[in-house]
């Protein structure tokens, strides 16, 4: 009866530590690089993400196609607006932004692909509990797939890789991630910006998924 009893419980703490959908603390700051299954594009930029109030801030040096650019973005989806900001110049390109936002999270859609450690396991601090997540996502022009890895404790991202007819795979890896916003002044149109136009130039509103 004991050894019943027994298998019961670990039965029962084995589901209970069986990983589930989460979502990411809603603020937070950090860095990010992007490359391409192609190799014609890497990312580096630093961000500030703000769920709440459904802003971005991306401050990104690009390369692609051999070429190098500097983009200082401000994605605002509450207002449906993306400022293009140029701060040496102190002007500003103002145009429209998808108001879908996709929060850092894992979707209610995503299957559990499995768990691991990054790093290792032989002592304690010397390896990261992570759970990657798989699924797809409807878009406006047919399917994305992607491949999410966020740490078991506290949501937080760690990699994703996503893939669609037109981009191929794009592989995201999160690091230096602090909660909270180091500077929310990032998440704030510059006073310079405040008269600048939105652009109408007959294309459809930049979204999310443009960025990652």
């Amino acid at each position: 009866m004991r050894c019943l009893i027994l298998l019961v419980c670990l039965a029962v703490g084995c589901l209970a530590q069986r990983p589930s959908k989460c979502r990411s603390p809603p603020l937070l700051t950090g860095s990010l690089s992007v490359s391409s299954a192609s190799e014609k594009l890497m990312v580096y930029a630093k961000y500030s993400y703000d769920a709440w109030g459904k802003r971005i801030h991306l401050n990104e040096f690009v390369h692609y196609n051999n070429k190098s650019h500097h983009f200082d973005l401000l994605l605002l989806f509450r207002e449906g607006v993306m400022y293009k900001i140029d701060r040496a110049n102190q002007t500003c390109i103002k145009r429209k932004l998808c108001r879908e936002f996709h929060p850092l999270q894992v979707p209610d859609n995503a299957t559990l692909l499995g768990q691991a450690i990054l790093g290792a396991s032989s002592g304690i601090g010397q390896g990261l509990l992570v759970n990657t997540w798989t699924g797809q996502v409807k878009m406006k022009q047919g399917t994305g797939k992607y491949m999410s890895t966020v740490t078991e404790f506290g949501c937080i991202p760690v990699s994703t890789l996503f893939h669609t007819e037109k981009t191929g795979w794009l592989v995201t890896s999160f690091f230096n991630n602090v909660i909270g916003l180091v500077d929310p002044q990032e998440l704030l149109p510059p006073s310079f910006c405040t008269d600048a136009r939105l652009e109408e130039n007959g294309e459809d509103p930049v979204n999310f998924f443009s960025f990652f």
